[in-house]
């Protein structure tokens, strides 16, 4: 999230690394978003969506993945013009079952579920038509951040990248 000062400073660090492209989350208000383009951040991810967000990240020019769990929430959000959407909380929302279901009368949104999702269950996510990735924290867990343990987060990342849509 971009409440530490510290994530402000990481986005900065890593928006000058050549050939990167760096996203901020967690935004949920429009100091956020300001905060997050004024570090370089090229993008932005939050949970939900509301219109004062929405306006702040369309004022600054910032794509954002926007995070709807409905079926009315993505299609408020559609309607904005946001085709591409998190699915957030997946797990605790249906999982990848109510994902399908979401995806049948709304097959033009492509979703990125995150929230409960792990190596185990990414694949069911991934075989649906309407999920375009997936996230998870997983891949570096905090634990593995605190001990430093580099390689080992490498190797989730690498077993991630092994993950493919369909």
């Amino acid at each position: 999230t971009l409440r530490p000062p510290a994530a402000l400073e990481v986005i900065r660090a890593m928006a000058d690394v050549a050939g990167g492209i760096v996203g901020a989350g967690t935004v949920l208000t429009p100091e956020d978003v300001r905060a997050a383009k004024a570090a370089g951040a090229r993008f932005a991810v939050s949970p939900g969506a509301t219109d004062r967000l929405l306006d702040a990240c369309e004022a600054e020019d910032l794509p954002l993945l926007p995070g709807a769990a409905t079926a009315t929430e993505a299609m408020r959000l559609l309607e904005r013009g946001y085709r591409v959407q998190k699915f957030f909380p997946a797990e605790t929302s249906g999982g990848a079952p109510a994902l399908k279901a979401i995806g049948a009368p709304l097959p033009q949104i492509l979703f990125c579920p995150t929230g409960g999702v792990t190596l185990a269950n990414a694949p069911d996510y991934l075989s649906l038509p309407n999920t375009a990735c997936v996230g998870g924290s997983w891949v570096a867990p905090k634990s593995m951040i605190q001990s430093q343990d580099w390689a080992g987060i490498e190797a989730l990342a690498a077993q991630a990248a092994q993950l493919s849509p369909r």
